[in-house]
């Protein structure tokens, strides 16, 4: 069709912050059927990669996207009822950077120790994994938007998978690489 693989890589990015933007103004249907039309864009993105050609430049693009992606709608959720959901979203956007830090370091290393990824070839990055991938942390999402008067619960249990996902891919980073010294 002529599409290219970062032009729906940087739709759905666009159409996951009119997600956010409609969960901030409370209008958490559209907030979810915009949020899933997002993430079927981020699907067809590195397919249509791989069906072509994939490049650094397009996996640096996906990843840094989905990430301000995930952020955007915690964030969201705390404009929309400050009063509730603020302290609940910053607690889920710290756990965030334990596993987006835990992920991208290890993706580094792994590169350069030359290690691949042999459960995904053909991703960008050295995918390492936990309880709370990409599947999981959209079906939380989409549950916040089916009952936003629960987001505290929700944001406090995803929080805390994340936190162990952290801790778990920090033992097996380390564990993994000390097998690497220099």
């Amino acid at each position: 069709m002529g599409v290219g693989a970062n032009a729906l890589t940087v739709a759905g990015f666009v159409l996951g912050l009119g997600a956010a933007w409609a969960i901030a103004t409370q209008a958490y249907g559209w907030g979810l059927v915009l949020l899933l039309a997002s993430r079927l864009f981020d699907g067809l993105d590195g397919a249509v990669a791989r069906l072509t050609r994939p490049t650094d430049a397009g996996g640096f693009l996906d990843i840094t996207l989905d990430f301000l992606f995930y952020a955007a709608i915690p964030l969201a959720f705390a404009v929309a009822d400050p009063s509730a959901h603020a302290l609940p979203a910053a607690v889920l956007l710290a756990t965030f950077v334990g596993t987006g830090s835990s992920f991208l370091a290890f993706a580094a290393l792994a590169e350069k120790r030359g290690l691949t990824d042999t459960a995904l070839p053909g991703k960008s990055l050295y995918f390492l994994g936990g309880l709370t991938e990409a599947t999981e942390t959209i079906a939380v999402f989409a549950a916040m938007c089916l009952w936003p008067q629960h987001f505290a619960v929700l944001a406090y249990g995803f929080a805390a998978l994340c936190a162990l996902t952290t801790a778990m891919r920090i033992r097996w980073g380390f564990v993994r690489l000390s097998g690497f010294s220099e």
